[in-house]
């Protein structure tokens, strides 16, 4: 979408390209209705970031979260500023937009065990998929008899929009953290950016896993080793996914406007 007007990158461009995404799987979702239902049950948050001409721009669908570690003058601090906006209905926020949404639907947020869910089902009011909340004619036989519901859909329940925040890039902006909700569930956004600050920038991301990690073990009052020999197919009722990617800003690319082509690399901690 970005190179048909000649690369340039805008929060509406980036706002197409999400609601494209969106489309095509919908349109995937109903070629497989007939073989593979489940599709129409299927869903994900979205969190992407973008630095263009020293803006940095971030688009989330969903719970998941950037956020940026910025030097506070010379003091050799960190000051940790959240560059994302969430779509949880657990937060009172997003319980009052839904409810400005429909406001003829006096069942569009309900508690459930402890937890705020878009009708009584899911958390998230925004994601990529999960058409059963969104599409009436996927909301039906044969889904599994936990995600239909009882009511027909007007309009839907659910929303592939996202919110979309620009950045101005700042020379004391030293770096941004993408990370899922696991991650956050357990380190405040503070506690990640001294992490991270503290330590040298090779295996940043492991490290904020492993201190999740450690703190997730330390709430079920067990040892972090003991955790990590949970089976994998367990380990989902002692702490959700976690994954995190983190951005080192190198201002003087940055302000040169550079676009020269260097490697990625691109590590998973496995063994996590």
């Amino acid at each position: 979408i970005s190179a048909q007007y000649g690369g340039i990158v805008t929060a509406e461009i980036i706002r197409r390209a999400f609601l494209q995404t969106e489309e095509e799987f919908i349109a995937r979702v109903g070629e497989l209705w007939n073989v593979r239902p489940s599709m129409a049950t299927a869903g994900t948050c979205c969190l992407v970031g973008v630095v263009y001409q020293q803006t940095l721009f971030v688009a989330n669908l969903g719970d998941l979260r950037a956020v940026l570690g910025k030097r506070v003058g010379s003091t050799g601090g960190m000051a940790a500023i959240q560059l994302s906006t969430e779509h949880n209905a657990n937060i009172d926020e997003i319980r009052h937009e839904l409810k400005e949404l429909h406001p003829h639907d006096p069942d569009i947020v309900v508690l459930k065990h402890g937890v705020w869910r878009v009708k009584g089902i899911i958390q998230v009011s925004r994601s990529i998929g999960d058409a059963y909340m969104k599409h009436g004619e996927y909301n039906r036989e044969p889904i599994d008899p936990k995600f239909r519901l009882p009511q027909p859909m007007h309009m839907p329940y659910m929303s592939a929009n996202p919110t979309i925040i620009s950045h101005q890039i700042h020379p004391n902006d030293s770096f941004v953290m993408f990370a899922s909700d696991g991650l956050w569930e357990h380190l405040s956004n503070e506690q990640a950016v001294e992490i991270v600050h503290n330590h040298p920038p090779a295996g940043s991301a492991k490290r904020l896993i492993k201190a999740a990690l450690q703190e997730a073990a330390r709430k079920r009052e067990m040892r972090y080793s003991d955790l990590r020999r949970i089976d994998k197919k367990v380990r989902r009722h002692f702490h959700d996914d976690i994954t995190v990617i983190i951005l080192f800003l190198n201002h003087d690319l940055i302000s040169r406007g550079s676009r020269l082509d260097y490697s990625v690399s691109v590590r998973s901690a496995l063994e996590h």
